[in-house]
């Protein structure tokens, strides 16, 4: 017999824990927990996120912005918190939640995954692993812990059903709250003008120790290029204001750089294309139809072991749904402000290759899906969790 565990309180069979260990995982958990309300709104949800799935009403235990990291080494930064974090997960399945939803964050979910199905609580995978691209041995595991997996790229159901896993693509969830891209004249406009360049670093802070710094130098030189270039600066809600204005002021930059907080689609409407680190924030950028230039840096050892494992040729989300180049990316010793500067200068240089680069990405969007990726998932994860209530009552 195993050793029987500590409990505490006890939760409702109706409860759903929920869990996203990173900004744009708690965005789309906000809207999966909004939608499920939709239906029920007397469903209680508690677990680990940030800001935006608090107040869309889940118990917050434990907040995402001290969990998310980029990089395998560059996890050890941040090993009491994950570990902290991971005590408070297994203390909550022990008080036995009806329904267990991952969202992304693999390394950590499949672990708390394999501890739910010890316990016999269902789990729905919400937003995939990319385990198609690097460690796709993982799809083992995904397939003994994971009752259900909602995935949001379109060749991704194919691949968990070849291995006899459940899945269901449920289209994108930037596609939710996606807004029209503006016609081709409109960008055209903006064309005739001296560019407007937005940088997007990132929303952890490891990205803007080390992307930040790249940006602002780059910013720098290419002002020197383009007098007249004036350049948007978004920070994520999710990154300390403190760290951020602190790496702000160890660099230069150019004096009148415009600091833009939270939405990113306050730089989508103005900028003539963008220079963004790779993640979320790229496919959001594409799906305003904008140009841009990726970039991509971890510490050497991360960059070493993970070229030995990846399995695709490109690192950008756009570019792997396109399935070809459609944007440029710079990696690790590529991601310097020379080589950012001189191939945000070769694009500005290239008018009609903007506009197409534009036309590629509006017809990018058709490959996501339609809207209502979040009600889609919410349907799945309200028949998991009556399931398990009938097996509760049942028991």
């Amino acid at each position: 017999m195993p050793k029987a565990l500590p409990s505490g309180p006890t939760l409702s069979p109706d409860t759903v824990m929920i869990i996203a260990g990173e900004a744009s995982g708690d965005a789309h958990g906000a809207k999966l927990v909004l939608a499920m309300r939709e239906k029920n709104p007397r469903i209680p949800f508690v677990g680990i996120g940030g800001g935006r799935m608090a107040a869309a009403g889940v118990d917050i235990r434990v907040d995402a912005s001290d969990l998310s990291v980029v990089g395998i080494t560059e996890v050890l930064s941040k090993a009491k918190n994950i570990l902290r974090a991971m005590s408070a997960a297994k203390q909550l399945l022990r008080q036995g939640p009806g329904l267990l939803i991952l969202i992304d964050y693999p390394d950590f979910n499949l672990h708390v995954a394999g501890c739910a199905k010890k316990r016999g609580i269902p789990v729905l995978y919400y937003i995939s692993p990319q385990i198609w691209a690097w460690r796709s041995g993982r799809v083992h595991k995904i397939g003994r812990r994971i009752d259900h997996m909602a995935v949001i790229l379109p060749f991704e159901a194919a691949f968990y059903r070849r291995h006899g896993i459940a899945a269901t693509f449920v289209g994108h969830p930037l596609m939710d709250g996606a807004k029209e891209t503006p016609g081709s004249e409109d960008y055209a406009e903006r064309l005739g003008g001296p560019p407007v360049i937005g940088l997007l670093p990132g929303s952890r802070e490891g990205e803007i120790e080390r992307l930040l710094p790249v940006m602002l130098d780059a910013a720098v030189i290419l002002r020197r290029r383009h007098p007249g270039a004036r350049f948007l600066l978004s920070r994520s809600p999710s990154v300390s204001p403190g760290r951020f204005a602190a790496v702000m002021a160890a660099e230069r930059h150019p004096p009148d750089i415009e600091v833009v907080s939270g939405d990113l689609a306050n730089i989508h409407r103005r900028a003539t294309l963008v220079v963004a680190a790779s993640g979320t924030a790229t496919l959001e950028t594409a799906l305003a139809g904008l140009p841009m230039v990726v970039i991509y840096k971890v510490s050497p050892v991360s960059y070493r072991l993970g070229k030995a494992l990846i399995r695709v040729d490109h690192i950008s989300l756009v570019n792997l749904i396109a399935e070809k180049r459609l944007v440029p990316e710079l990696v690790q010793e590529d991601a310097c402000p020379e080589r950012v500067a001189g191939t945000v200068t070769a694009l500005l240089s290239d008018r009609e290759g903007l506009m197409k680069t534009r036309r590629a990405l509006m017809a990018l969007r058709a490959r996501l899906g339609q809207s209502g990726a979040s009600a889609r998932t919410a349907e799945i994860a309200l028949k998991l969790l009556a399931g398990a209530k009938r097996r509760f009552c049942h028991d």
